[in-house]
């Protein structure tokens, strides 16, 4: 509640009536904390329009197409049930700088400093019912013009989570034929062995109905990893080379490259770079992305893990929006997708979690650091060493990669030996 109205006074601004639009995935908890968030914007006199179950960059693109002051988004997006968090969106659909974020976080902080409204002066809250439509338009308008998926069978994997009655219409609506897969939310199902991160039951309904393409969206669908006919997946890196590759002759990339981060393929780098394109790289998250992108004039980058940001049609990652630029490149190409999102081939990567109860104590022991310069050390120029925390979970997060796969495996094992593990 506290978050509502911090958000609420932070963004409460001009003599209108200051209002809020708050969308949430399925997980059972977007209950308990939409009514609490709706209590705070309303007790610092912001209104606000409850959106339901609709993907995260549906609340970015409602929050500037409603003039919205603040949009929220209830998701913890590829995590499972039991997580839930926030996300919030300036009045220009785009996601809270850190500076922002840490002026709500004060006021959180401080609850004395925050101001309630008079009594005539408190906001009110009402349900919007044709949201879903609105975003089912503007996903179908970003795609090229004239797309039509007649004849193109698709398997597409909602996780039971916010796109799963989006995603399937606008593909029927565009002429696909849809296998539908995780779209039956219970409150606890979302991201459950299904979608983006678990992409097992989506390789195999592909191969078994014969598809041509298979796509796998995360729980609040602001990701997509894709699948092609033989069941191989296809990640964010190979998708953006190929996306890259198509706007490059149509002419509609700009910047001269892409922005991705530092865990992006090494091969996807020497890609762009034979075809005398950039790659900028930013520390992990999606918003570090897109605020590079905004800073230097790209309009397209993102995610390995398949967030994919594009500019010119959203202010966050779209899932369902990259996976139909993708679609028009398989239809334009006349190629397998097995061809096609075969752009480059990976350098041997690795990648390998390890729980910890302190990350940021863990990563400062003197045998981390040692460890790590080792590992640098034996990789040479040839590869990469990225050791990180979680954003999300009490991980560190090892990866390496080089021309070398056995090199590369001994290298994470190395470090991931000299990380202490939290007491029995």
């Amino acid at each position: 509640m506290r978050i509502g109205m911090a958000a609420g006074q932070v963004f409460r601004r001009g003599a209108h009536r200051n209002r809020a639009v708050i969308g949430k995935d399925t997980r059972l908890s977007g209950y308990m904390l939409e009514q609490a968030l709706t209590a705070g914007f309303l007790s610092v006199g912001v209104d606000v329009f409850l959106l339901g179950p609709i993907p995260t960059p549906a609340v970015g693109f409602l929050t500037r197409s409603m003039r919205a002051d603040v949009g929220v988004m209830i998701s913890a997006s590829h995590n499972p049930y039991e997580d839930n968090g926030i996300k919030l969106f300036g009045p220009d659909g785009f996601k809270l700088s850190d500076a922002v974020e840490s002026d709500i976080q004060a006021l959180v902080m401080a609850p004395a400093d925050l101001i309630l409204a008079h009594s005539a002066a408190i906001g009110r809250a009402q349900r919007l019912d044709d949201v879903q439509g609105r975003y089912i338009e503007a996903v179908k308008a970003s795609a090229p013009r004239g797309l039509d998926l007649s004849g193109l069978k698709v398997v597409v994997d909602c996780a039971n989570g916010a796109a799963y009655k989006v995603a399937p219409t606008v593909l029927v609506e565009l002429g696909a034929e849809v296998v539908r897969v995780g779209v039956a939310p219970d409150g606890f199902n979302i991201n459950g062995n299904c979608g983006s991160t678990h992409p097992g039951v989506l390789q195999e309904q592909v191969v078994a109905h014969h598809a041509q393409i298979g796509i796998g969206l995360d729980g609040d669908a602001d990701r997509v990893i894709m699948v092609d006919e033989t069941g191989m997946v296809i990640d964010g890196d190979q998708l953006m080379a190929t996306i890259a590759d198509q706007w490059t002759q149509s002419g509609l990339l700009s910047g001269g490259g892409i922005v991705a981060t530092v865990m992006s393929n090494l091969g996807l780098e020497r890609y762009l770079d034979a075809r005398g394109l950039k790659l900028v790289r930013t520390q992990v998250g999606d918003r570090y992305v897109l605020e590079r992108m905004r800073a230097d004039g790209y309009n397209l980058g993102g995610e390995q893990s398949g967030h994919i940001i594009m500019t010119d049609h959203a202010t966050t990652g779209d899932g369902l929006m990259a996976a139909l630029q993708a679609l028009s490149a398989l239809i334009r190409s006349g190629r397998p997708a097995s061809e096609l999102f075969r752009a480059f081939e990976p350098v041997p990567q690795l990648l390998k979690n390890v729980r910890v109860a302190d990350a940021t104590a863990a990563l400062d022991a003197v045998s981390v650091v040692k460890a790590i310069a080792a590992a640098e050390a034996r990789l040479g120029k040839n590869g990469r060493i990225l050791v990180r925390k979680s954003g999300t979970e009490p991980l560190i997060r090892v990866m390496a990669e080089g021309d070398d796969s056995d090199l590369v495996r001994s290298a994470v094992d190395q470090i991931i030996e000299a990380i202490p593990r939290p007491a029995a």
